[in-house]
Parts: structure tokens; C-alpha cells; sequence
């Protein structure tokens, strides 16, 4: 079965594509069709982009559709201060994935060389009328201001992220520590959580 991931985001798409095609699941996105759709994200959170981004995509195609947003919070930074749902978007700029990095590593500097962050996710999966959704949230990890020479095209900040328990780069975790964080970063719920909402 094809299910459509309203994401141009690589990194996004290969988080799951493996683990969903096990399940019999085939994940296509707008790349794959001759569709051009554009999201204007104004949510207050990440599920309500992740719902934006699922119904635009689910009303162009008609193909079952999963949305998914995420948002930061650092712990150093005041309520006014915080990205948010505006990660990527820096007074009004869209930052490219190097941009990212350097905006980032000098944000950390600033506070002493490590900023105590947390993601929240949101996933929202359209089909038909109906509209199911789960969040979740990986946090107790660093950004710092020296990234690592490794790059995780679309998901840039994985290059300054910082496991404390192991002060290891998320990026030179080896295959076996990934499987672990795996875990602990509830890909194989949130896997679940899509298999469950289109069989049903």
C-alpha cells in the first residue's frame, strides 16, 4: 500500500521508509508525483503543522497521507526566545542546512559552549475524513558550538547534537548505540502509530 509523506525532507522519509516497507507499506512522496503542492504552516505547534501539511497534501492527491512537524525548546533561552516551530526560519530568513549549523554552534557560544535542548514531534495522518495523531518528544541531549565534520542532509542540527551520556556526536553514535536511541527515541512507536492508523 503507498502512503504519501507530506515532507520534502529526505532525512524524514528515510527515518521510516525501511522499517514501514517491512510492514507493507510504500512510502512516496510529492517527489514521486506529478503533483506540486505548497503549505502554508502558520500551526502554533507541531501537531497542528503536521495536521496543515497532511490535509493539503491528502486534499491534492487523495492518497492517504502522513504530516509531520517538530519543534525546540531550549532550556537556556527565554519563552520569548525559543525557535519553536520556527527552527529552521530566523527572522523571517529560511536558513539552509549550513546556515543552521553555524546560527546554532553561535547561539551555544554564547551560553557557555552547550544548550540543554528537547524536540517535540507531531504526526497527524489524514485518510478519507478521518484525522489520527501522536506526539512525542526526545529530550536530555546538547547542542554545543563545535559540530562534528559529519553532515545528516535535512536534519542538520543532528551534526552539533551531543549525547550526555556518552558525550558522543549523534552522528559518530555506531550502529549498535543507534539501535539503543532508537528505542528511546520512539521510532518503532511511531512506526506502530502509522501502521496502526492505515490498516484501521
Amino acid at each position: 500500500m503507498k502512503v504519501l509523506f507530506a515532507t520534502t525532507n529526505q532525512a524524514k522519509v528515510g527515518k521510516y521508509k525501511e522499517s514501514l516497507k517491512e510492514k507493507g507499506i510504500e512510502l512516496i512522496t510529492i517527489n514521486d508525483l506529478d503533483f506540486k503542492v505548497e503549505v502554508n504552516e502558520n500551526g502554533k505547534n507541531a501537531i497542528e503543522n503536521a495536521y496543515i501539511k497532511a490535509k493539503t497534501y491528502y486534499n491534492a492527491t487523495k492518497i492517504p497521507t502522513i504530516g509531520m512537524d517538530n519543534c525546540l525548546f531550549i532550556e537556556e533561552l527565554p519563552e520569548e526566545k525559543q525557535p519553536g516551530t520556527h527552527v529552521r526560519r530566523i527572522k523571517g530568513k529560511e536558513l539552509s542546512d549550513e546556515e543552521m549549523i553555524e546560527y546554532y554552534t553561535k547561539l551555544a557560544n554564547k551560553y557557555g559552549g552547550k544548550l540543554t535542548a528537547k524536540w517535540v514531534y507531531g504526526m497527524v495522518i489524514c485518510n478519507q475524513q478521518e484525522r489520527k495523531e501522536y506526539s512525542w518528544s526526545k529530550s536530555n541531549f546538547y547542542l554545543i558550538d563545535r559540530p562534528c565534520e559529519r553532515r545528516n542532509p535535512g536534519y542538520p542540527l543532528d551534526s552539533i547534537s551531543v549525547i550526555p551520556e556518552t558525550n558522543q556526536y549523534w552522528l559518530e553514535l555506531t550502529e549498535e548505540d543507534k539501535k539503543k536511541n532508537k528505542e528511546k527515541d520512539n521510532t518503532n512507536d511511531v512506526v506502530a502509530f502509522i501502521v496502526n492508523s492505515i490498516e484501521n
